[in-house]
């Protein structure tokens, strides 16, 4: 059991999935935030209400797949809202399915129409666009390749070769596995990026700054011929994306820019686990690109989220 506690009575959400991926937007009933800018409000969630996290996406009330997305007052005026991402391990600095999710929800309650719209995150505004037909797309963050063909020991598998991307969050991309990326070999896909990223923590490889590599990507042929290629996402912690995972595909067109494989204008398909498809295109920003992730989401749920005082589980469980 977590060893927070939860002081919460009772938290309103909407639930939804993301081409697969679940997202879980909280709405009203979550802890009162300190701090003059998003990343201060995160650093308050994550220092002094930590346990508010497990206690909404944990088990037994959710579990490990789904990605909290926590609505807030944002500091930038354009902005529909502010919002802070996280996951059963931790905080996401930017979560593409989260986000196609969050737009998705306030078009649900009628507070955003179809249109351009502005969504704040703590690595920085993001410009959404809802379409008449239902899709979102995501304009993310200025995205890049920070190295390439890395090689790593990865022991009992030998040696793999990927590069290192941001995309909103730090990946290692990777080729040469060898492996299916069909959902019956889940087990064995999660058991090698998991040795993966282990290996890189152990080797010290990071993105830039030292920060930590926690997502690692498996890429493989198309499954259909109408897409551009196909992922795996082992996400922080033991989880794994059902969708091609929006900044994961931005750290995916980062790579395919850097080889001269992909140019503004053209489309890339990004195929899911689960076949699932989000569509990415470029335009430049310096050294950079500005990856466009276009997608779909679907609501699935309402509810109201209760503590009872005395659930031993109140906090949530932490495995």
């Amino acid at each position: 059991m977590n060893s927070g506690h939860a002081a919460y009575n009772a938290i309103r959400v909407i639930d939804s999935h993301t081409a697969g991926e679940p997202t879980r937007v909280i709405l009203s009933g979550g802890p009162q935030l300190k701090g003059k800018t998003l990343q201060e409000s995160l650093h308050y969630l994550r220092t002094e209400s930590d346990c508010f996290r497990l206690s909404v996406i944990g088990e037994p009330r959710g579990s490990e797949v789904i990605v909290g997305a926590l609505l807030c007052d944002a500091v930038d005026q354009t902005a529909a809202t502010g919002v802070i991402f996280f996951n059963d391990v931790g905080y996401l600095g930017m979560c593409g399915h989260g986000s196609i999710g969050v737009v998705t929800t306030l078009a649900h309650l009628g507070r955003i129409g179809p249109g351009t719209h502005h969504i704040e995150t703590p690595v920085g505004t993001v410009q959404t666009t809802l379409h008449d037909d239902g899709r979102v797309s995501i304009s993310n963050v200025p995205s890049y390749r920070y190295r390439a063909h890395v090689p790593v020991d990865v022991p009992g598998y030998g040696t793999c070769h990927g590069d290192i991307a941001w995309g909103g969050n730090w990946f290692f991309l990777i080729a040469d596995h060898g492996l299916p990326l069909v959902i019956d070999h889940r087990a064995e896909l999660i058991a090698y990026t998991t040795a993966v990223r282990k290996a890189l923590s152990a080797a010290c490889i990071t993105g830039a700054n030292n920060a930590l590599i926690d997502h690692i990507e498996l890429e493989a042929p198309p499954v259909s011929s109408e897409n551009s290629a196909r992922n795996f996402m082992l996400c922080p912690g033991a989880s794994f994306d059902r969708s091609p995972c929006g900044t994961g595909t931005s750290a995916r067109l980062a790579c395919l820019y850097a080889e001269g494989r992909l140019k503004p204008g053209d489309t890339w398909y990004q195929e899911g686990i689960l076949g699932t498809v989000f569509q990415g295109t470029i335009a430049l920003h310096g050294d950079c690109i500005l990856p466009t992730i276009t997608g779909r989401a679907w609501i699935t749920g309402e509810a109201t989220l209760l503590y009872d005082p005395d659930d031993p589980f109140r906090s949530g469980i932490k495995f």
